[in-house]
């Protein structure tokens, strides 16, 4: 990105070429290390049309981190590893000034490792999707936000699974599982207990061989999309709002089918721009003179169908994604090279890369905040 003096005049001239969204405020990202057991606080920092990453903290954690979720209220951030002994599987709660930075944590005692976490839209649950045996807890939040004992509890005996997040109206959740295991499970939500109880039908019968991975809401239109880590691509459901029941809508395939490697090629995450004009979906290749890694871009049209867009390409393994509270920002973890990936998103969709900043290897999620 070319560099200007930091002026008014010139920010302006920066909006109207590129098509950027104004230009937002400083943030912080947070990125569980399972190399070195530690919390990643990383500073964000706008100055003019330039943004800068930079370390401001690392906290040993005491375990292999590697999942997280933030509370949406409290300045809360819950941490757990993804792979636990059965029962007794080490996590964090982490407490954080108002400024975004540390403030102290306290351990926690899990029923599992997690792929996945999520709280429900009333703040009274910490939800969690196990991968390698396909279960599911659920643990209810005090009044300080602190998870207590599990109350509910799935095996469905299918392995894979990849996330768990309830809907905007806090009263359904889908389980999506990936590879062979290839479903999107429906179940009601008891906001005041825990409870998941399965719709019927169960499973909402995702095409073969798209292994629907990670889960976005549409902000105000009653749909779901899934990046399919199989698929190469996105699916689109539409929601019912009375029965909970997701319906097909749309398959977005980003190769063609003999473009498509037979292994070593999947998608990780799935995020909406904040005012839900754009999804992104990371796309992974393990050897790149097949398919390259980098961002694959929808526009989201009125009907909340996707449109492809292209693919910006990252080097490196792209893993986990998170917008800065804005949504101007999109950051991008390379999970095998260890860099993290700042861009800017333009009003047309495009991201532009903005900055990079070294962390460990294997960094896998993050949040911001």
């Amino acid at each position: 990105m070319r560099s200007f003096p930091n002026s008014f005049p010139t920010l302006l001239y920066i909006l109207c070429v590129l098509g950027f969204h104004s230009l937002g405020a400083d943030f912080k990202a947070y990125l569980p290390s399972r190399m070195t057991n530690q919390l990643w606080i990383v500073q964000a920092t706008e100055k003019g049309d330039q943004l800068t990453l930079s370390v401001d903290k690392k906290v040993d954690l005491g375990f292999s981190a590697v999942t997280i979720v933030a509370h949406p209220e409290r300045s809360l951030l819950y941490v757990s590893t993804n792979v636990g002994e059965e029962g007794n599987s080490p996590g964090a709660t982490i407490t954080l000034e108002a400024d975004g930075s540390y403030k102290g944590h306290r351990s926690l005692t899990l029923e599992h490792g997690y792929a996945y976490l999520s709280l429900d839209h009333d703040q009274r649950f910490l939800l969690g999707a196990n991968y390698r045996e396909g279960h599911i807890d659920i643990y209810p939040l005090d009044k300080y936000g602190i998870p207590g004992s599990r109350v509910a509890f799935l095996d469905e005996g299918r392995t894979a699974a990849h996330a768990i997040l309830p809907s905007p109206d806090n009263r359904f959740v889908y389980i999506p599982y990936v590879k062979e295991s290839n479903a999107i499970l429906q179940y009601a939500f008891d906001n005041t207990s825990g409870a998941l109880t399965p719709l019927d039908p169960h499973n909402a019968n995702p095409p073969e061989g798209t292994g629907p991975r990670h889960i976005a809401y549409h902000p105000t239109l009653p749909f779901v999309y899934f990046s399919n880590e199989q698929g190469l691509g996105a699916s689109v459901y539409q929601r019912d709002l009375a029965s909970g029941q997701l319906t097909l809508h749309q398959v977005v395939d980003v190769v063609s089918e003999n473009q498509r490697p037979e292994s070593g090629v999947s998608a990780s995450d799935c995020f909406l721009s904040p005012d839900g004009k754009f999804l992104f979906t990371g796309q992974r290749s393990g050897n790149e003179t097949a398919l390259p890694n980098g961002i694959n871009r929808y526009r989201v049209a009125d009907d909340a169908s996707l449109e492809h867009l292209g693919l910006t390409p990252t080097g490196e393994i792209p893993w986990g994604l998170a917008f800065s509270p804005d949504g101007n920002v999109l950051l991008v973890t390379a999970h095998g090279r260890g860099i993290l990936h700042a861009f800017r998103l333009t009003k047309q969709g495009e991201l532009i890369p903005v900055a990079t900043l070294p962390i460990d290897e294997r960094i896998s999620d993050l949040v911001t905040r």
